[in-house]
């Protein structure tokens, strides 16, 4: 017999994939937004650091070296003299009714509209929607002296927080945000609820708002947070010290002062507590809320 001879076998190398590509992208892009994140943080942080710093020093150290963030006396000087000077439990008070009234009513209204123009079916909707919309490119400032007029003309409502609260309410905005989270809802869950002899107020009422708790949240934040900072229509309509808001009131305190930074900054801090806390107290809802109605 014979022996056959075999080849020898040779030894093959697997070799094995590396991290896809796409992965290194994506870890990449998480970074760069990451850093991103962090570069806009510090550039709303640093700002509100160097003002609740500067409003805890001594007046003197701020007149001799306004950019040095630390002192060996901190103390609380600037606010008593702001608590002094004004009426600041009297423009929280006025800054919260006016915010409170003018939010209640921006999302009743905006919601309303919101609904007639997404859910209903007449013939100028769209061109109704189309002249909505161009009223967003009309600055606020261009109408309130017609406003003011109209006010001036009535008599009753200046130095009111009527006065204050009613030229704020439409809000092109807001019923954009709500037309846009309306579109989403099923055509059918509406068509039910009219087969079942529900009017379109109880349809709005039973059906649209309670499914509308996100977009609903985002603009009471939104709305609230820009009536609270807004400074113009009050310093306006308003000039009875008692009524005053709180930027119209503390911008009157530091004209009594003169330009002192320390009392500045105390007033800025102040102005920006209430909005700090309403933002950690709701947080999850500004991102749920930007989330449901696919706001970039």
């Amino acid at each position: 017999m014979t022996a056959v001879a075999t080849p020898p076998v040779t030894e093959q190398r697997t070799t094995t994939a590396g991290p896809p590509r796409r992965y290194d992208a994506e870890r990449l892009f998480n970074r760069v937004a990451l850093g991103a994140l962090i570069a806009f943080a510090l550039l709303w942080l640093v700002p509100l650091a160097w003002a609740l710093a500067t409003s805890v020093r001594p007046a003197q150290e701020v007149v001799t070296d306004p950019t040095n963030w630390f002192t060996a006396h901190p103390t609380l000087s600037a606010y008593g003299d702001i608590f002094d000077a004004g009426k600041l439990p009297y423009w929280y008070a006025n800054s919260f009714i006016t915010s409170i009234l003018t939010t209640a009513l921006t999302v009743v209204a905006a919601s309303l509209a919101a609904f007639a123009l997404s859910q209903t079916r007449f013939r100028t909707r769209r061109a109704a929607f189309v002249v909505l919309l161009a009223g967003i490119m009309i600055p606020g400032q261009v109408l309130m002296i017609p406003q003011f007029l109209a006010l001036q003309s009535v008599g009753l409502l200046l130095n009111t927080y009527w006065g204050v609260v009613l030229p704020q309410v439409p809000n092109v905005v807001a019923v954009f945000v709500f037309k846009q989270f309306f579109d989403g809802i099923p055509r059918e869950l509406i068509d039910a609820a009219r087969a079942d002899g529900a009017g379109w107020l109880r349809t709005y009422r039973q059906i649209v708002m309670p499914i509308s708790r996100p977009v609903i949240s985002a603009v009471t934040i939104f709305v609230f947070v820009g009536v609270w900072n807004n400074f113009l229509w009050p310093l306006l309509v308003v000039t009875d010290p008692e009524m005053m808001t709180l930027p119209v009131g503390l911008t009157s305190v530091q004209d009594v002062f003169g330009v002192p930074y320390a009392q500045l900054m105390a007033s800025a801090v102040l102005g920006a507590v209430p909005l700090l806390a309403v933002f950690l107290l709701f947080q999850r809802r500004i991102v749920e809320g930007i989330a449901g109605t696919g706001l970039k």
